[in-house]
């Protein structure tokens, strides 16, 4: 086996709540995390060198150490250097379909594709658990990403329950390209304007995030209710990235203008995600978006939920 071609879905966030702030600085949330079909595609083939080499059809994709890509397989050859000094390094290639900088966790599920990749490539018969150890290392979302599906994520995002998988739930996801909001930014932002009612003990954190379990929004999606789990579609940060990016405020509400059982913003933004009742349905609600958003610059997508994260597509 000399490469492997994966698929790496996206993923929104369908609740988002900021609980209180951690010790190591991060903020201790309660979020349910959906994986979409909008995905890239990550080819890792062994190149027979000591490098590591990454490239993106999207030039807004660094093709340098900083990409979470590149970053996956420089731990991989750092946790496993007897297979890294047998097989030698890896050439990435990122086919990108999911946005740059959408808080869509592109960069993310890129990272997930190549830990899963550089896995079976090298034949290591790691466990679903210790990948997601592993990314949990480079960053929060890298472990929803390896699973995907629908999951409760608690701690800083890393701490994972599954939930029965939520198919087929479609979805209108639109992003200006030129658009981008800071992730750090949008949560010290909200922790100097929301602070003060942050929960302050460990037992009132962890109360309240294991609340999240019985929470409506589990029943919903247990149920596959669209409907009821566009009620309960929660995100804590629109309080303070609406505010500041009119344009993301005016996608959110021309969505549900169109006729969507709900609408919000995704992570930190600036995408908006729109649940429909059909295919039909989607494709009414985007085209009426696109008309009354008349702006180039504006990305709509028609996709849907899905019960699976990383997955081969082929060999190489």
């Amino acid at each position: 086996m000399q490469g492997l071609s994966l698929i790496a879905p996206a993923k929104i966030n369908l609740y988002l709540e900021i609980i209180g702030a951690r010790d190591d600085g991060y903020h201790e949330l309660a979020m349910v995390m959906q994986s979409i079909d909008l995905a890239d595609q990550v080819d890792i083939t062994a190149n027979g060198s000591e490098n590591i080499r990454v490239q993106c059809d999207n030039l807004e994709v660094p093709a340098d150490k900083t990409n979470l890509a590149y970053r996956a397989a420089e731990l991989m050859a750092k946790e496993f250097p007897e297979q890294f000094a047998k097989l030698g390094g890896v050439d990435i290639k990122i086919n990108k379909r999911i946005p740059v900088a959408a808080g869509l966790a592109g960069g993310s599920t890129n990272a997930a594709a190549v830990l899963v990749g550089i896995d079976l490539l090298w034949k290591l018969g790691l466990t679903k658990v210790e990948l997601e150890e592993l990314g949990a290392s480079l960053g929060s979302d890298i472990p929803f990403c390896v699973a995907g599906g629908t999951a409760i994520a608690t701690g800083r995002g890393e701490q994972l329950s599954e939930i029965l998988g939520l198919d087929n739930i479609y979805i209108v996801l639109g992003k200006h390209r030129s658009l981008s909001v800071s992730t750090p930014w949008a949560y010290k932002t909200y922790r100097a304007t929301y602070g003060d009612t942050y929960l302050q003990d460990k037992h009132s954190l962890t109360t309240r995030a294991s609340s999240v379990h019985s929470a409506p929004m589990i029943k919903a999606i247990v149920h596959k209710d669209a409907r009821e789990i566009s009620l309960s579609l929660h995100n804590d940060l629109e309080k303070v990235v609406l505010p500041e990016y009119p344009k993301v405020l005016e996608l959110r509400e021309a969505m549900k203008s169109a006729g969507a059982l709900g609408a919000m913003m995704s992570g930190s933004g600036p995408s908006v995600f729109a649940i429909c009742e059909s295919l039909e349905h989607a494709e009414n609600v985007k085209q009426q978006v696109r008309l009354s958003i008349p702006d180039e610059d504006l990305e709509l997508f028609t996709t849907q939920t899905i019960s699976q994260g990383i997955h081969l597509k082929s060999s190489i």
